[in-house]
Formats: structure tokens, C-alpha cells, sequence
């Protein structure tokens, strides 16, 4: 697919995936004509790569981690970085404060729509009585 069909597929702007290709995430396939093809499961990659740069995670950090994010089986890391580990864990606590207030806030938007929902069943008995 070429980039404004990856653009509207994945909501992401065609000159940010420019950019993710620039910094090594994603690399599309060249065609003789020198168009850039995008493989199907590049959809996903963008989705997941954009979702960590919205979490704060750099770039710089995304690229160590891609194998991660295209395969869900074990990683070997030959050559651990503790100073990246460092990262990842602050990063991941981060993420993890982050849904538990969105799980809270998500719980509480279900509690009000039930609140109303009860509000108009009764509103509506009282009509039809």
C-alpha cells in the first residue's frame, strides 16, 4: 500500500510516518519505480509505535524494542544496557500509573451512564403510568 492509504488506515499523518521511517521504525519496501510499499502488518507496528510515543517513550527507545512489538515470543538481548533497563522501568511504572487512572476514570464514566440510564427508566415509568 502506498503512504496515504497507511495514512488513512492507521489515523497517523503521512509526514509522521515519513518521520518513524527516518528514525528506523518502519521501512518500507521500494518499488522499481521508486515508490515506497507498505507491507499489511505495518498497520498494526504504526498504531503500537505511535501509542508508545504518546506514552513519552522516545524514539531512540522504540527502535530498541520493536522486535517486541512485531513478535510475541521471547526476546534474547545480547547485549543488556542497564541505563535503557533504567528507562523501560520508569517508562513502564509510568504506562502502569497511567491505565489504573484510565481503568478509574473509565469505571467512573460506566457509574454516571448507569446513574442516567436509571434516571430515564424511572422518568420514563412515570410517563406511561
Amino acid at each position: 500500500m502506498r503512504i496515504g492509504e497507511l495514512s488513512e488506515r492507521s489515523g497517523i499523518p503521512s509526514r509522521m510516518l515519513r518521520y518513524y521511517e527516518e528514525q528506523g521504525l518502519v521501512a518500507p519496501r521500494r518499488l522499481d519505480n521508486g515508490y515506497r510499499s507498505y507491507d499489511e502488518y505495518l498497520v498494526d507496528r504504526v498504531l503500537k509505535i505511535r501509542g508508545l510515543i504518546e506514552a513519552g517513550i522516545p524514539t531512540r527507545v522504540i527502535g530498541d524494542i520493536l522486535p517486541c512489538l512485531d513478535r510475541p515470543q521471547a526476546i534474547v538481548v545480547t547485549d543488556p544496557d542497564p541505563e535503557l533497563r533504567e528507562i523501560l522501568l520508569r517508562e513502564r511504572d509510568r504506562m502502569t500509573q497511567r491505565i489504573d487512572l484510565l481503568v478509574q476514570n473509565r469505571d467512573s464514566i460506566n457509574r454516571y451512564i448507569e446513574a442516567m440510564d436509571s434516571a430515564l427508566n424511572v422518568a420514563a415509568e412515570k410517563t406511561a403510568s
